[in-house]
């Protein structure tokens, strides 16, 4: 079992990122572009740099990989412990006023996430998950849904930064599920989209090109509430690929079914 101070810490990272972001949320933002339609705000970098000084502190030879700065504190390869975080996850909903974001932290140990933190600082939800120990939302436990049939499911995806370029495919699969689940959403936040499958709020999830910082924290939240976490391929899912595949297990198979 890990030290505790661990978990301790990614929650005491957390709610200072949402401090930030709440320092931030709807007042005037310096918005700057990454890519077309890839954002970047201070309140990004501002909590990332917060993180990165805590751990700097508290454990100098942990490294950090983070969206907004990813050459971390070491070089990955020599720590047995990374930090992977996501220090606003829904930047656009964040840029344009909407309410749904969050901070996402995870901790990797030898190479498999161990601990998975995501905060909605606005919704005031905590969700935390410690491999084998299970998930809670503000200290309470969580469990997937009992739904077994597509047709009665909610689903959720999100499109990459690149669908402009892509969109045939992603718009072949949305309608795809439009036609054989009860609704589909797509919300902006993968890390809030996993922890509301974790919820069982939605009874599924789906998307692709993305990065390990968007989905290392909600995937083990996933797994420690009873759900199921794949690839498209119904492979483990390797964070660096960017797919993922995430359900209340009753409803895995034919999620996949559709996707491929």
């Amino acid at each position: 079992m890990l030290d505790p101070i661990y978990l301790s810490t990614a929650i005491e990272g957390a709610l200072a990122a949402g401090r930030v972001h709440r320092q931030h949320f709807r007042r005037p933002l310096d918005v700057r572009k990454k890519g077309p339609i890839d954002l970047v705000t201070a309140a990004d970098l501002a909590a990332e740099q917060g993180f990165r000084s805590l751990i700097a502190t508290r454990f100098p030879d942990h490294a950090v990989l983070g969206e907004e700065q990813t050459a971390g504190l070491i070089p990955a390869s020599t720590a047995r412990c990374r930090w992977i975080i996501d220090p606003l996850d829904g930047t656009t909903n964040f840029a344009h006023g909407l309410a749904l974001f969050c901070v996402s932290l995870a901790l990797e140990v030898d190479g498999r996430v161990e601990i998975g933190v995501v905060y909605d600082a606005i919704g005031e939800e905590l969700f935390t998950a410690e491999r084998g120990h299970g998930t809670r939302l503000n200290g309470q436990p969580i469990r997937v849904s009992e739904r077994d049939a597509l047709e009665d499911g909610l689903l959720c995806t999100g499109f990459p930064y690149t669908v402009r370029e892509g969109r045939a495919r992603q718009v072949e699969v949305f309608s795809s599920f439009l036609g054989k689940a009860r609704a589909v959403r797509r919300l902006g936040s993968a890390a809030l989209d996993l922890c509301y499958v974790a919820a069982g709020r939605f009874d599924g999830f789906w998307e692709e090109q993305l990065h390990p910082w968007d989905i290392a924290a909600g995937a083990l939240i996933v797994q420690e509430a009873g759900g199921w976490v794949t690839s498209f391929s119904d492979e483990p899912v390797d964070l660096f690929r960017g797919q993922i595949v995430a359900s209340n297990g009753r409803l895995h198979g034919p999620m996949l079914s559709v996707i491929n």
